[in-house]
């Protein structure tokens, strides 16, 4: 019954949404197959969001991937579908997934996050010759689907060695004399609690005794729950650095730190300094680059010279550029030196294998959740 309903109403949405992914319905892929741009095939996409863009990390990242590659003339795309992100939007994703896999039309199909891999197989089994890419999820490995994902553990190293760093700097206006920073996550699940294990170590490698306070909106497009949160890190237990990991919600961080002017935000997946509001960019010291746009564009690299990995969980890092750190802007005007410093430390550590960072998922153990709770302020 879920499942007609989940048709039902994708196929009351397809007329005025279909056509956002590759421009019409009067293209199949399998005749767009020998269509060439300037460097070889052009390739029909559709990319599927279970929320909205403007999110200004996450799902703007892929997009920004991808109008780059429409841009150079690699593909047929239009924009991205997008679904809602709540929980009452969740009924129609797999539908609308069904829906523009039967069209026949797309030569890749694209979807993200840890939401929808259990539609994805579903319907992926259905159109076996329907090409898939999934980002940010390694729940299944699929003959037709390839999956990207990126070492955000790595990532969270670098920005737990900033943010450690930077909390003892009381000589920068705002930073208080507690050695205490905030991590605002999404939902507490393997790829979230990932990004904050690798914060973890990497504020503890600076100051064995620091204190993390670590809080979950359990949504990613609820900003006013992130900013509730945030405001209590900062009044309650003197945080002056939190990192928002919750997409939408994780703004809501760098809006109590704004407001109440005691606190510094760190942003995720894309450079926030740049798509934030004026007020809030200025206290944005710097941003863990998920690069998911690159990684798009990669996978067409690969898939232009002959590498495809359908069935394959594809890991990228810092040689493969899948991740990385802000390194101009405010962090080049307002970081101290000591900071920089202990930063390129880092970045030259994992890079090149000295530091090993472990990774929260398929952890049976759960270090990090004991690790969290030790270091709770």
């Amino acid at each position: 019954m879920k499942k007609m309903l989940s048709l039902l109403l994708a196929s009351a949405l397809t007329v005025s949404m279909l056509a956002g992914c590759g421009g019409g319905n009067d293209a199949p892929a399998a005749d767009n197959a020998d269509s060439e741009g300037e460097g070889g095939k052009v390739y029909k996409v559709c990319n599927l969001v279970n929320g909205n863009l403007g999110d200004k990390s996450f799902f703007d990242s892929a997009e920004a991937g991808l109008q780059e590659l429409k841009a150079a003339g690699r593909i047929e795309y239009d924009k991205a579908i997008e679904m809602g992100g709540t929980t009452e939007d969740e009924v129609k994703w797999e539908g609308m997934l069904e829906e523009v896999s039967a069209s026949g039309e797309y030569d890749l199909i694209i979807v993200g996050t840890y939401q929808m891999p259990e539609y994805l197989k579903n319907v992926s089994e259905n159109y076996p010759d329907q090409k898939y890419l999934i980002y940010d999820d390694t729940t299944y490995v699929l003959p037709n689907v390839v999956n990207v994902n990126y070492k955000q553990n790595d990532l969270g190293y670098l920005v737990g060695t900033f943010a450690a760093a930077m909390t003892t700097e009381t000589g920068v206006e705002g930073i208080n004399e507690d050695a205490v920073v905030g991590f605002v996550g999404g939902v507490d699940s393997p790829v979230i609690n990932d990004f904050l294990y690798g914060f973890l170590l990497g504020a503890q490698a600076v100051n064995p005794d620091i204190k993390v306070d670590t809080r979950y909106t359990n949504s990613y497009v609820d900003p006013a729950k992130g900013k509730e949160l945030a405001e209590s890190m900062i009044n309650d237990n003197n945080c002056d650095i939190i990192w928002g990991v919750a997409g939408n919600s994780g703004n809501g961080a760098v809006e109590a730190a704004m407001e109440t002017g005691k606190a510094y935000f760190i942003g995720v997946d894309s450079d926030q300094e740049v798509t934030l509001p004026a007020e809030q960019a200025a206290i944005t010291l710097t941003s863990g680059l998920k690069n998911i746009d690159k990684s798009l564009v990669w996978i067409f690299d690969e898939w232009d010279a002959g590498r495809e990995h359908w069935g394959e969980h594809i890991l990228l890092g810092m040689k493969e550029d899948g991740i990385g750190i802000v390194t101009d802007k405010n962090y080049d005007k307002m970081v101290p030196d000591s900071v920089k410093e202990k930063v390129s430390a880092a970045i030259e550590a994992v890079a090149s294998g000295e530091v090993v960072v472990p990774t929260a998922i398929g952890d049976e153990s759960n270090a990090v959740v004991e690790l969290r709770e030790s270091m709770k302020p």
